[in-house]
């Protein structure tokens, strides 16, 4: 059996309508796509993508820390974590240092990473305020649960 997903757009082209999917990967990648367009659309005047951010964000509330660690924390496959860091680092925004066991990497914000944060954290609190008075603050709360629910259950 063939299913169609259909979405409805109006004369305006807007979206008038979605489809409820039955995949729950489907749909938090949906939600997931949606929202890191309004984070990029929103921190795109600092230069930073929202993985980026992410990343100086984990780094601002951990401090040093091994780049196993923090792909745990954030739920990031070892490849993409490598990739992006090795631009961050790159860029100056990550100080890197070897570990004890010489293949665990400890990494940390650079000055020049911390001030670009900085930067970018009114432009992000923006849109976080944006999307928090949109959804409420129970919603808010109980989205913020749900994923942390989920990622828990789900991560290796």
């Amino acid at each position: 059996m063939i299913r169609c997903i259909y979405i409805y757009f109006g004369m305006s082209g807007s979206l008038q309508e979605l489809p409820s999917l039955p995949c729950l990967c489907a749909s938090f990648r949906r939600a997931s796509r949606s929202l890191t367009q309004v984070y990029e659309d929103a921190i795109r005047p600092s230069g930073l993508h929202s993985t980026q951010f992410t990343i100086l964000q984990a780094l601002d509330l951990t401090g040093e820390i091994s780049q196993g660690r923090l792909g745990q924390i954030l739920a990031m496959d070892s490849t993409t974590l490598t990739r992006t860091l090795r631009i961050m680092s790159r860029e100056r925004w990550i100080v890197e240092r070897r570990g004890k066991d010489r293949r665990e990497r400890l990494i940390s914000l650079s000055k020049a990473g911390r001030d670009l944060f900085e930067q970018a954290l009114p432009l992000w609190e923006q849109a976080q305020t944006q999307l928090k008075s949109q959804v409420g603050e129970i919603r808010w709360r109980e989205f913020l649960n749900l994923t942390r629910e989920v990622t828990s259950l789900t991560a290796k």
